[in-house]
């Protein structure tokens, strides 16, 4: 048995600004638009993760990225069209071009990251082109509930927005759930 994980080793990893954040998310938007763009009709998941503080990469978050990528390769590779992996300071990126309606992907991604701890800290947003648009498909478009709060368990968009818990409670939490995949 491996010896458990700590905050010091998780996030052992080069450290990042917002401004470093805002322009990954910015160039994120662009290949987003550019892949649906390239492959009209066709779906697009792209995977990030959900890491708070100014540390987004370090080998046991790597290791906890690449587990759910291969979920999903093994999972989707009969309705994959595409697929890229990109790594840089500021996170891993995947995205996913698929056959499948958007609605079926949601739904695959959604078990996928439901099968894990892991998954909780897993951001796998599905993505199409509607009327020149790119349109998301969220869990409550398809009558699932909100994602919840790896903390307290209230709804995870509402506890971040308000900033309800602080950064090391975040950390701690995501060890944990590490900890136990």
């Amino acid at each position: 048995m491996s010896k458990p994980l700590s905050s010091q080793t998780v996030f052992d990893g080069p450290q990042i600004d917002l401004e470093d954040m805002m322009a990954a998310r910015e160039k994120r938007s662009f290949r987003q638009r550019d892949l649906l763009e390239k492959y009209k009709e066709q779906s697009l998941l792209c995977l990030t993760m959900n890491i708070p503080g100014p540390v987004k990469t370090s080998p046991a978050l790597n290791q906890a990225f690449e587990e759910i990528v291969t979920d999903i390769r093994h999972e989707l590779t009969k309705d994959t069209v595409f697929d890229h992996l990109l790594m840089s300071d500021t996170g891993w990126e995947y995205y996913l071009i698929s056959s499948l309606p958007p609605e079926t992907l949601k739904r695959k991604t959604i078990d996928i990251e439901t099968a894990k701890p892991v998954g909780r800290l897993m951001d796998l947003d599905v993505l199409s082109l509607k009327d020149g648009y790119v349109q998301p498909i969220s869990r409550q478009d398809l009558g699932f509930p909100a994602r919840q709060c790896y903390i307290c368990h209230e709804n995870a968009k509402v506890c971040g927005r308000s900033r309800k818990h602080s950064i090391e409670e975040m950390r701690l939490a995501i060890v944990n759930l590490l900890n136990q995949n």
